[in-house]
């Protein structure tokens, strides 16, 4: 990983600042070279803090890609633009990694992945709870054999009260829903992933606009929480088509009393069962006739998810993709993959209004 890899950042707003430079600045061989922003002082910014002194700036991201020098993209935009830009990147020989969810709908995650096939350029989608500790240490154990046949499986996303009130959040036309496109992605992404499993036959889903006062004890206040007519929450049934059945549950405002952080899931196998919920694993199984349930340290010495990649799930993904795009080999997650969590997704959507289920070919 010696040379020297030229990144050109389009969308300058919260995620970008929070997740994608700030991994990116850590890494010895990636250099920050263009930043393009709708709202130019925020690409500005964005190059005075991550930028290299000759670093540039643009409005229009198509200009950012005429640049020969840009080797990858990231597209940190909101959903509405995920697609078009990263085809538009690929067709311009660059490689793209894109921000969760991969896109706003399937037909548009499909021109993504039609565009890297085409192209033959990496295209890889934002979800880094797949680099957790947690999730490093049950996908070697599941692989290991020791649960067996995965058939029953919960997926969670639940806040309490959490409507995010910035940005586009609250704009369905910008982001195409709440809380199922929001952090369920995040869920359905490490649930697939940990069973290997992305064959969904069917799905039956239902959205829930009912909080009366979504904006009391939101701890971002209101700016919109009210009005907004995205669902607070939501629930789901697929079946997969080696019959194992996934429960999903989320929600940005919900009257719960244990909410469950995004990127949790419940699964049981034919020999034992594992869950990861809100940062913590634990294993059962029936050991001597007696029940058993095993909370595994992950602080302690750890699991490499791969040699030299180290730091926060961002820190390791962001080194994982760079390390991928130098050595020319595929990226941790698929494009296949993650077109499969947006086909799920949309699908939940459909079931609700339609109140039909939906079924996949």
């Amino acid at each position: 990983m010696s040379r020297i890899v030229k990144i050109g950042i389009i969308g300058c707003g919260g995620i970008a600042n929070n997740k994608h430079m700030p991994s990116l600045s850590k890494l010895n061989n990636v250099q920050m070279v263009a930043f393009c922003d709708i709202i130019l002082d925020r690409a500005i910014n964005a190059k005075n803090r991550f930028g290299t002194p000759d670093s540039k700036v643009y409005e229009d991201y198509h200009e950012l890609l005429k640049d020969p020098e840009i080797e990858v993209v990231h597209v940190l935009t909101p959903n509405l633009e995920h697609a078009q830009i990263s085809v538009d990147a690929l067709h311009a020989g660059k490689h793209v990694m894109c921000e969760k969810p991969m896109a706003k709908t399937a037909t548009d995650a499909k021109r993504m992945l039609d565009a890297a096939k085409e192209t033959g350029k990496l295209l890889t989608i934002g979800y880094q709870h797949r680099y957790k500790p947690q999730a490093a240490f049950a996908k070697k154990y599941i692989n290991s054999g020791e649960l067996g046949d995965i058939y029953y499986v919960n997926c969670l996303a639940l806040r309490r009260r959490g409507t995010p009130n910035w940005g586009v959040f609250l704009n369905e036309e910008e982001q195409g829903g709440g809380p199922i496109i929001d952090i369920a992605t995040h869920s359905l992404d490490l649930t697939l992933y940990l069973m290997n499993n992305y064959e969904p036959e069917m799905v039956v889903g239902k959205t829930h606009k009912k909080i009366e006062h979504p904006e009391a004890g939101n701890p971002w206040g209101d700016n919109g929480v009210s009005t907004t007519n995205l669902e607070d929450s939501a629930c789901a049934f697929i079946r997969m088509k080696n019959g194992a059945t996934i429960m999903l549950e989320t929600s940005w405002a919900l009257n719960t009393s244990e909410p469950v952080e995004e990127g949790s899931c419940v699964l049981c196998g034919s020999r034992a069962g594992l869950q990861i919920k809100n940062n913590k694993l634990s294993i059962n199984k029936v050991e001597f006739d007696r029940h058993t349930v095993t909370e595994v340290n992950t602080s302690a010495g750890g699991v490499a998810f791969y040699d030299g990649a180290q730091g926060s799930p961002s820190d390791i993904e962001a080194a994982l993709w760079i390390k991928s795009v130098v050595e020319n080999t595929q990226p941790v997650v698929l494009p296949e993959q993650a077109y499969v969590v947006s086909q799920i997704l949309e699908a939940i959507y459909t079931s609700s209004k339609t109140g039909k289920p939906v079924f996949f070919d």
